[in-house]
């Protein structure tokens, strides 16, 4: 186990609050899952459910170790390739996703021969910021002009945006808007962003009015649902989701200052995603508003833990890696607990390490591997670089051995067969000599 420890690089603060958050999560997931586990006539029983996702989080651990071993610069090559796929699957998603825990919206994708699903604009998220970083470290020396950057960088962003909006309005507005981040922090010239976020409410009201006009098209079958969200939460009218957002809010009131206790809630028996969606209104109504706030605490810190890698990035690149991958990872979880206290109106989102499913813990793993990767100080690459030679160096004295004992046996070879001969013809021995 020691040694485990020391071959974990990069920031150790990072490394202990991720694995404090996913350690806090196996008990509100045990608890939240009770309902799934007595639903299509359950037997109730929920350790399937925790087996299922300590499975998920250890899956995720190794995707963060192996991760932050690949050096960082090497994602920039990856982002280019990666891109065009995430293209195909995001369409792919469109026509043949898949309805999963009763969601009215098809975000999922089948995996042929292994059984699970997989939410792909979640990659698509991790690709888009790995390409948007890489080409504003590379435009650090030139100055951009807004057309060319229009068909290098925000053509690629509108694209993938196209694909998820359709299905995912909350995830699409938050890739949106981190990537405006991004670009700020990056410096890319505040006139062209003024222009890009005035192009992204005309195409967004386009969207909307299209999808009025065609009312029974698949397609836009989700706007009637974001602009009812919209318009109940502004009005404060009843709608399709007030029956979450009242039981979330009964869970919060029950739960007071140090709640009912591990896996006594109540309200896990009533709200549809109580496992993941809301999941933050279970924790409160458990560990009251101090489990709450110690929530909220730990990704405030490490979002300031975020903040301090940045800074200490050597390169443009690494900054800009920590900021794409690292910031929305935090909104997510903010988006996720105000949800729950009704700031704002249902989004889907989910909070990162704690709300249980598979591959939105391992993209979030994903994310934090290549983060950390970038926390590596600079002796610690250098001992890794020293590593890799001392291998380079052992492989290649394997191989000069190997060579210099097949030149031996060939010597011994040529020789036996001399002897052989001179035994065999005499005459020619004695005239060799």
């Amino acid at each position: 186990m020691k040694e485990l420890i020391n071959n974990l690089k990069g920031d150790r603060v990072i490394w202990s609050f991720v694995a404090l958050l996913a350690l806090f999560s196996f008990m509100p997931v045990f608890s939240a899952s009770s309902n799934l586990a007595y639903m299509n006539h359950g037997t109730g029983n929920t350790i399937s459910y925790l087996l299922k996702h300590l499975a998920h989080i250890f899956i995720g651990f190794i995707i963060i170790y192996w991760v932050h071993k690949v050096p960082f610069h090497y994602y920039k090559g990856i982002s280019k390739i990666a891109l065009p796929i995430v293209w195909i699957l995001l369409a792919y998603t469109m026509i043949k996703g898949t309805v999963i825990a009763g969601a009215n919206a098809s975000r999922w994708i089948q995996v042929p021969f292994i059984g699970i699903t997989f939410q792909t604009s979640t990659l698509a998220s991790i690709v888009l910021m790995l390409y948007v970083a890489r080409y504003l470290s590379k435009k650090r020396e030139e100055e951009a002009t807004f057309k060319e950057s229009l068909l290098e960088l925000w053509l690629p962003v509108f694209i993938t945006l196209m694909f998820i909006l359709p299905s995912n309005f909350s995830t699409a507005a938050l890739i949106f808007s981190m990537v405006l981040m991004l670009t700020f922090v990056g410096k890319y010239p505040l006139k062209y962003i003024g222009f890009i976020i005035g192009a992204g409410i005309a195409g967004l009201v386009l969207f909307v009015l299209l999808a009025k006009a065609f009312p029974d098209s698949h397609f836009f079958s989700r706007v009637d649902t974001w602009t009812s969200r919209i318009e109940n939460f502004r009005t404060n009218k009843p709608g399709e989701d007030d029956y979450q957002i009242e039981k979330a809010k009964i869970a919060i009131a029950s739960g007071g200052i140090y709640g009912l206790g591990p896996g006594k809630s109540v309200q896990k028996h009533f709200l549809p995603q109580s496992s993941s969606d809301f999941i933050y209104a279970i924790i409160v109504e458990e560990w009251g508003l101090i489990g709450g706030l110690g929530v909220l605490f730990l990704y405030l810190l490490l979002f300031f833990r975020f903040i301090v890698a940045a800074h200490k990035a050597n390169s443009l690149f690494g900054k800009l890696l920590v900021v794409g991958l690292g910031f929305p990872m935090i909104f997510q979880a903010m988006i996720n607990m105000a949800v729950a206290v009704e700031l704002l109106p249902v989004t889907g989102q989910t909070l990162p390490l704690i709300s249980s499913g598979g591959s939105s813990i391992w993209m979030t793993c994903i994310a934090l591997g290549i983060i950390i990767n970038v926390t590596k100080k600079d002796e610690e690459i250098a001992e890794e670089i020293k590593d890799k030679a001392i291998r380079e160096a052992a492989l290649q004295k394997l191989i000069d051995k190997q060579l210099e004992e097949d030149n031996e046996e060939e010597l011994d070879g040529e020789e036996n067969y001399s002897i052989q001969d001179n035994a065999a013809n005499p005459m020619k021995a004695v005239l060799n000599k």
